[in-house]
This record gives structure tokens, sequence and C-alpha cells, in this order.
């Protein structure tokens, strides 16, 4: 089973996103910051991470250049979710390693079609 990382400090978000993952068929942990988004992804890598941007801690695109940064960093597709809109912001994601982008709020629709 194909497993998934729902990296984000709202409960609500990683509560409804988990859901929409599981309707993938996808097994789903989570993590409420990238500092403990990075401690689970060294300890299991998934096959992908649902990312927010703006978090407490450590956020989404400090989380990415760790890891990316580390072994097996590099294996798992990494879907930035945020209500971020800016351009310049999506490149800088993008470039730091980001997989796709989508924006908040989102379904299980748009999620399968960034996985396609």
């Amino acid at each position: 089973m194909k497993t998934c990382l729902i990296v984000d400090d709202s409960k609500t978000i990683r509560l409804v996103a988990r859901r929409m993952f599981e309707e993938l068929e996808f097994h789903a942990e989570e993590a409420e910051d990238g500092q403990k988004a990075l401690e689970a992804c060294l300890v299991e890598m998934p096959d992908v991470i649902l990312l927010d941007w703006h978090m407490p801690v450590m956020n989404g695109l400090e989380f990415l250049k760790a890891l990316r940064s580390v072994d097996g960093g590099d294996a798992p597709v990494v879907v930035f979710c945020t209500t971020e809109n800016d351009i310049e912001r999506i490149q800088e994601a993008l470039g730091a390693g980001a997989d796709e982008f989508i924006m908040k709020p989102f379904d299980t629709d748009i999620i399968e079609s960034k996985l396609a």
C-alpha cells in the first residue's frame, strides 16, 4: 500500500486530507510541523507528502530543503498545499524540489489529478 505524510499545523486540514488519501487507498500519517515531518521521514520515507507552507517550528519550505538533502529524500512526491498563489512563491517551492502545487481548499479529485 502506498504511504502519505500529511504535514499541516491545522488538525482539521490533516483530518480532511487523511480521509481523501485513504479514499485513494493510501496509508496516511500526519505531522503538525516540518520538524516532526522530517523526523517521521527519517524513520520511514513516505511515497507522497502533502505539505503546508505556513507552520511553526519549521515551515514547509525549510522542511522541503531539509528533506531533499537527506538520504532517500529525493524519492517522495511532494505536493505543496497552501493559500499562497504568488507566482514567485510557487517558483521558489518548485525550485526547492516540490513536484506539484495545489491551492486550499482542495478535494479528492484535485489530489488524484496531481498524483496521476
